[in-house]
């Protein structure tokens, strides 16, 4: 470990975060742009727009309380809204008071109660502006980067993707992993076909069997739905970007993780215990798969896109790298680094890595990611169940 640091926010439960941000959560889909009004009239509150909430199976609704409690004791917020229409099936009191467990403090908001949307968005709005003051004598101090927990995301990938952007980000990988931070590689159906480059690298056969456990899971689910799934992977934007088949994507989305051992498998939105490069089970969608690593306490996530995807966070910065020079110069106002002068030779795998390294930790530090200069804030939650 080289002993570098970020300059970032320390929390009272020991968390650091890189920014201060209050979230503003809707409890159902019917409660969602009063949450948006408030959230527009405050700076530095940031929106999840969930829209759910209702109509869904149990479980849905179980996994939506516990991710979206996750959301609101986040290292990276100061404060939360619940906003509750007030008869939805999912139970906002509880919610709001799973989020008190952590750092931070949350109200709750019902619109029946209070007497509509108005009323609903001034108190919102009032109650943020506190949490907001009470704030402001936070500042940035010298934090080791084995506190930050990164996600691996790649999206509307491309030849280029395995070729330079994903390399790249595996050396970044390393990096962070020889510093002691925790970094999490998601994405399990778009690895199908991988899993014995996986495996190989467990840190243990318990590990080992956990991986392969998940993806021969992930590839039964998928052939349960009645769906081919084959037949859709890679996707139409992959085909026409040089990729050709579902295993060709996988052994190029795996080289994100770059070469340390997997040390914990873990399920959607599931924060690692551990040090080190941990597997998470999502979907291959990019905005569900950022959901759950955001979720679990990524500050930051580093994403590469052959093709060009903008999306980001509500909560946390998005750090988007290509390595396609066409994209770099058509979609470069959404794109954070260039990692084309791989393929055109002027640089080395390793000096990427090291590039998007010093970028992610000056983000750490306040740079702001051009997704969340954009205002980008995409969210989406993983269902596997009917919505009735």
């Amino acid at each position: 470990m080289s002993g570098a640091q970020i300059r970032a926010y320390r929390r009272p439960d020991d968390s650091v975060g890189v920014r201060n941000l209050i979230a503003v959560i809707p409890s159902c889909g019917c409660s969602s742009h009063a949450a948006e009004l408030i959230a527009a009239q405050v700076e530095g509150a940031a929106l999840v727009h969930y829209t759910g909430g209702c109509g869904e199976t149990q479980g849905d609704t179980a996994l939506a309380t516990r991710l979206l409690a996750q959301y609101g004791r986040h290292p990276n917020v100061i404060g939360t809204l619940v906003v509750s229409l007030g008869c939805e099936t999912l139970n906002a009191h509880d919610l709001a008071q799973r989020i008190g467990e952590g750092h931070a403090p949350v109200e709750l908001l019902t619109i029946q109660e209070l007497g509509g949307t108005a009323k609903t968005v001034a108190q919102g709005v009032e109650l943020a502006r506190q949490m907001r003051s009470a704030a402001e004598h936070l500042r940035r101090e010298p934090c080791p980067v084995a506190s930050l927990t990164v996600g691996l995301e790649c999206g509307g990938s491309d030849a280029t993707s395995g070729l330079a952007a994903n390399p790249a980000m595996g050396a970044f990988s390393d990096l962070m992993v020889a510093e002691g931070a925790r970094v999490i590689l998601p994405e399990t159906s778009e690895l199908l076909g991988a899993e014995h480059v996986m495996t190989e690298r467990a840190a243990s056969g318990e590990i080992a069997a956990q991986l392969l456990h998940t993806v021969r899971a992930c590839e039964e689910f998928l052939k349960a739905t009645g769906e081919d799934f084959m037949g859709k992977q890679p996707s139409p934007g992959n085909v026409r970007g040089g990729i050709t088949t579902v295993e060709e994507k996988a052994l190029g989305d795996v080289l994100k993780g770059g070469h340390t051992p997997f040390v914990e498998v873990l399920a959607y939105g599931q924060p690692p215990s551990r040090a080190g490069l941990s597997f998470m089970d999502t979907p291959g969608n990019d905005l569900a798969s950022v959901t759950g690593l955001v979720a679990a306490g990524c500050q930051i996530v580093t994403f590469t896109t052959g093709r060009g995807n903008p999306m980001g966070n509500a909560i946390a910065p998005v750090v988007k790298v290509t390595g396609n020079a066409h994209t770099w110069a058509r979609m470069g106002d959404d794109m954070d680094l260039n990692a084309s002068t791989i393929i055109s030779g002027e640089e080395s795998v390793e000096q990427v890595g090291r590039r998007i390294y010093e970028l992610v930790l000056r983000v750490a530090s306040g740079e702001r990611s051009v997704a969340e200069i954009m205002g980008h804030a995409e969210f989406a939650m993983l269902r596997q169940g009917v919505v009735y």
